[in-house]
């Protein structure tokens, strides 16, 4: 990888963490890491384009049928995929099809692009996410194996002690706040090539005094009926929260006519 190389486009394909959510803006929308790598990258290249095609809730199938030929189409110099990881906390995933899809949308992105960058996806601490770890890891270690195959690069968000903190999540515990995007911004413009603009971002934050009985019951009381509950009826109904949204920013267009 060489150093602070020059880049003129960047175009993000995956799911909600590649949206953006739950780094939110007082309008209502979503930034996320993927707007903010663009807007470094902008800033060191006039004319820079971006376009992210991420939709939340997207599976790995969803997302090879529908964002991989059109990101693959727009020729960009780097292109970031995420998959797979909403397959994996399914009740019932078949992980010999996730690892073929997987492998069907690197071995169509690799060849369009200058790099291609995948993730080991980051994973907060708790019970509930212990059940799907052996599948995750089933996942990462096959992202390893593309890497290695396909000339692409991968940012280990997973083994970053920072970002398994509950406190870089949202209360929804399935997404990072604004503070976890930010480490993962810089995470991918490292690993690109560029000089580090905060060499700490693996680094845990400073400990705190955990939260009370109270306020902890409180917080599970508030995440069951505001999250889990309606994340159960989607998955009972077969519904996603991605049905019927548009990609993020459709199209490859200059960085400043799409990001504000």
């Amino acid at each position: 990888m060489q150093t602070n190389p020059t880049y003129s486009s960047l175009v993000a394909v995956g799911d909600s963490f590649t949206e953006g959510m739950s780094d939110l803006l007082p309008d209502g929308s979503y930034r996320g890491w993927a707007d903010l790598l663009a807007g470094r990258m902008a800033a060191r290249t006039p004319g820079f384009r971006y376009a992210n095609l991420a939709v939340r809730g997207k599976l790995i199938r969803q997302i090879v049928d529908e964002q991989v030929e059109v990101a693959a189409a727009m020729q960009a110099d780097v292109i970031t995929l995420v998959g797979g990881l909403n397959d994996t906390l399914r009740p019932k995933c078949d992980m010999v099809r996730v690892r073929a899809l997987l492998t069907e949308a690197v071995e169509r992105l690799a060849p369009s692009c200058k790099q291609l960058v995948l993730m080991r996806s980051p994973g907060r601490q708790g019970p509930v996410l212990e059940r799907f770890r052996p599948r995750m890891e089933e996942l990462f270690a096959h992202v390893d194996e593309l890497a290695a195959r396909h000339g692409a690069v991968v940012v280990d968000l997973y083994g970053a002690p920072s970002l398994s903190d509950p406190r870089l999540w949202d209360v929804d515990r399935l997404h990072l706040s604004a503070e976890g995007h930010r480490r993962v911004a810089e995470a991918v413009w490292q690993t690109l090539g560029y000089d580090p603009e905060d060499t700490e971002w693996r680094t845990p934050m400073p400990a705190t005094l955990p939260p009370g009985w109270t306020s902890r019951r409180v917080a599970d009381a508030r995440f069951a009926r505001q999250h889990l509950l309606p994340w159960i009826g989607r998955r009972l109904t077969g519904r996603s929260s991605g049905d019927g949204r548009p990609a993020k920013r459709p199209g490859l267009l200059p960085y400043e006519d799409t990001v504000e």
